[in-house]
């Protein structure tokens, strides 16, 4: 039988470990996670911060307790793969408690390191106050750190994901928030007309938003942080949360000699598989094939992990099932606007040098006669030489993410402009109008 080592212990490892042991109910399956905790949501972490969900235990999907029992896995924490040998088929490993290091053979190996958050070598950075989110070890000291009387002024670095849902976080605690963004827009993968919308959001609810400015370090006093230096202007910090970004945990795959691809991301193919035989590599730490460039990406998403560590469970137990790529197709709350994204921006249109056409259409989410119809802004960006769909954006109080799926799933399948208006939607007037706004878009190109 064969042995399975999986390194990591959240989304894509674990999405893997249990299609290996449906697959096979009693092979050993070996998980090393160098921290706490297993199988968490990574993506509610700023809800959490934010008090909307009472208790860290709520973002459990399935505890280490219920790998080892009811799965018959050995799920260690706090052990750290800290070398690969492909020829051996070994992982060396270090107790992080005890310091002590062994190797442990493989038969069939998936990395699942995950990603971690960019943190910048700017002067200040490393004072006491400063933090980035990736963990629930992370949230935790953010937590603590927050619920001091003495922090009053939270600034944001970065205008992201998670920034911006953070800035949300810290203004429902209470605090005076600021984001900073070196670009001219927040929210990078929209168009900035959309992305505007954001802004304008924040900044009605009392968060403070900065554009093009750019970090020149961190200030404090007795070890604390007390201000984030911009090359224009100096603002007054308690906390500050750097949110720029996200790089792939490849170094050990890289020192191992496996081949690195977008962003040093370990490069896959549809089956997970590696440059190297009999080692799988899934989730933020993994290149995914984006389908629209038609080219690998690293577009780190939960979503992403999750369905990659499917396949590569399916492929090691198995030998069956491929990854049939990525749009980048997400969803983000701030504060009472949805805004949502699939496929190509118009910029990365430009970028992927795709001669291109869009329509962006204000309309409203359900028929305007009926009660509490409210703005909804839809972008279609499709191919000029016969109107393919290539991506599509939506931002408004209600009704975003419902089109979204329906433009992402249209998207998926090589659909036309001219196609969303032969689909057969659902119209109530509580709901729709006659026409979709995806429809209504569609018909303006």
């Amino acid at each position: 039988m064969d042995r399975f080592v999986v390194i990591g212990g959240d989304a894509a490892g674990m999405s893997a470990a249990m299609q290996i042991r449906r697959t096979h109910p009693n092979a050993g399956i070996t998980i090393f996670e160098k921290g706490t905790t297993y199988s968490y949501a990574q993506c509610g972490l700023p809800y959490y911060i934010g008090g909307y969900i009472p208790s860290a235990e709520k973002l459990i999907a399935r505890t280490r307790e219920a790998f080892q029992e009811k799965y018959n896995m050995n799920a260690t924490i706090l052990h750290e793969a800290v070398a690969i040998d492909p020829k051996g088929q070994t992982v060396t490993v270090r107790d992080l408690q005890q310091g002590t290091e062994t190797e442990h053979p493989y038969d069939k190996l998936l990395i699942a390191t995950g990603g971690r958050a960019v943190l910048p070598d700017w002067d200040g950075a490393q004072l006491e106050g400063v933090f980035a989110l990736k963990t629930l070890a992370d949230a935790e000291r953010i937590i603590a750190y927050a619920q001091q009387n003495s922090v009053q002024q939270a600034v944001v670095i970065g205008g992201g994901y998670i920034g911006l849902e953070m800035a949300e976080a810290f203004h429902a605690l209470g605090k005076t928030v600021r984001v900073i963004n070196r670009g001219n827009q927040v929210a990078g993968p929209w168009d900035k007309e959309l992305a505007d919308l954001l802004s304008e959001e924040m900044q009605q609810k009392g968060v403070t938003v900065n554009l093009e400015e750019e970090i020149a370090g961190i200030t404090g006093a007795d070890g604390r942080v007390t201000a984030v230096q911009t090359k224009t202007a100096s603002y007054p910090a308690d906390l500050v949360l750097v949110a720029v970004g996200i790089v792939p945990n490849s170094e050990l795959a890289k020192a191992a000699g496996l081949t690195l691809s977008v962003r040093d991301a370990i490069h896959v193919n549809s089956k997970m598989e590696t440059s190297h035989p009999n080692i799988w590599a899934a989730g933020d730490a993994a290149t995914q094939y984006h389908r629209v460039k038609k080219r690998d990406d690293y577009i780190p998403l939960g979503t992403h992990a999750n369905k990659m560590g499917r396949i590569a469970g399916k492929q090691m137990a198995a030998g069956v099932g491929e990854f049939q790529g990525v749009l980048g197709t997400a969803i983000l709350k701030v504060f009472d606007l949805t805004a949502a994204r699939t496929g190509l921006s118009a910029a990365e249109a430009v970028q992927e040098k795709i001669p291109h056409k869009t329509v962006t259409l204000k309309t409203l989410h359900h028929a305007g006669y009926y009660p509490d119809a409210l703005p909804l802004h839809v972008k279609l960006i499709v191919r000029e030489s016969d109107g393919l769909l290539l991506g599509a954006q939506a931002v408004g109080r209600a009704g975003a993410d419902k089109r979204i799926d329906v433009l992402a799933t249209a998207l998926w399948n090589g659909m036309t402009a001219d196609d969303l208006l032969d689909l057969d939607l659902a119209y109530a007037p509580p709901h729709n109008a006659v026409w979709d706004p995806v429809q209504q878009a569609a018909r303006r190109l």
